[in-house]
Formats: C-alpha cells, structure tokens, sequence
C-alpha cells in the first residue's frame, strides 16, 4: 500500500510538472506569434520610426503623453521644434501641422541609433557600419569633411525624398569628422534649418 501511495504521488507530480511545462510552451508560442505584446520598444534606441514608444506620426498629444508637454506645444502651429519635459536629454522632436515628424540627438544625447552610433561618433565608422545603404551629401553650410549621412529604410535614394511614409536616419557630421546631430523620421530629416 505505501508502495503504491509513493507511486501515485509520483505520477501526479510528473503530470503536473508536464502541465506546467505545456503551459510554458503554449506562452512561448504567443510570445513568439505576437513579439510586440512582450518585447517592449527600447527607450534608449532610435530607428527610423521613432524612440521607444514615441513613434513618427504620432500627434502632440500622443507625444505629450509618453513624454510630458511643454510650454511652446500650447497653441498648434505649423512646424515647432522642442524638447519635451520627460524626453530623454539632448532629445528634441520636430511637429509638422500637430503630428511628429522628427526626432533630433543634439549636444548632451546618449540615446543611439540601431546601429549603436550617436553625437561623437565617426563618419567614417558610420559609412564602413552601412556600406552601399548610405547616402552621403556635403553640408550645406560647412566645408569637408563636412557632411549629411543618409540611410532610409526603404533603400537608398540619391534624389530629395518627398514621400510621406518614408522613414530614415540622417547622421549630420561637422568639419571635425564627427557626427553633431542625429535626426529620424519622415522627409523631413533632411530639412537643414529645423522647419526650413
């Protein structure tokens, strides 16, 4: 009788270590089916499509939301350019007509693009990193090794990028051979006086 009593005790043990084990499995599952629902967005890393859960496209008050307000989005206007209250530092956003069109690394960022560069980093490091898929273009302003670094996401493009859903990262890098600002977002990366 004891024999069999630690038999059973033995067995609905195994059963229940399975059942735990196929429930693992059945969350694995949807965790793999559905990646977003438990991957969050990482807040420290830009892509073209925005920084952690602050996205292109998004209105001022979606912004304001995940990233507080400020005094200069109170009234709408056509383009502003600002740093939002709880924005990670040195990281300014760009709205065009009430949506978000930009997000700009500037002096004080830490935040790096998906390819791990940011303000500091080499131009040249960001060329070798990207190969073909950069699109080099000298600064407007200052002379060489002077220089705006493009990568859009939908490939490489020579020409002035006017479609909305486009998506890139525009590597602004100063005389020094250092990058100066990071900008992500719409066709309006490559605006070079912020609204201008």
């Amino acid at each position: 009788m004891i024999r069999f009593a630690a038999v059973s005790a033995v067995a609905l043990l195994t059963l229940a270590a399975c059942d735990r084990g196929e429930k693992s499995g059945e969350a694995a599952s949807a965790s793999a089916a559905n990646p977003s629902a438990t991957v969050p967005a990482v807040a420290t890393v830009l892509t073209a499509d925005g920084l952690g859960a602050v996205r292109i496209g998004m209105t001022a008050a979606e912004v304001a939301t995940v990233w507080g307000a400020n005094a200069v989005v109170s009234e709408p206007m056509t383009c502003q350019v600002y740093h939002p209250d709880k924005a990670p530092d040195g990281v300014d956003v760009m709205l065009q007509d009430g949506r978000l069109t930009r997000i700009t690394l500037g002096q004080g960022s830490s935040v790096k693009t998906d390819r791990g560069f940011g303000v500091g980093d080499s131009g040249i490091a960001i060329k070798q990193a990207y190969g073909g898929a950069v699109f080099a273009q000298p600064a407007k302003y200052d002379p060489a090794p002077a220089e705006d670094l493009f990568v859009w996401a939908k490939g490489r493009s020579t020409a002035y990028v006017v479609d909305p859903a486009a998506r890139g990262i525009r590597y602004e890098v100063g005389k020094d051979g250092l990058v100066s600002r990071v900008h992500s977002g719409d066709p309006s990366i490559q605006l070079v006086e912020n609204c201008g």
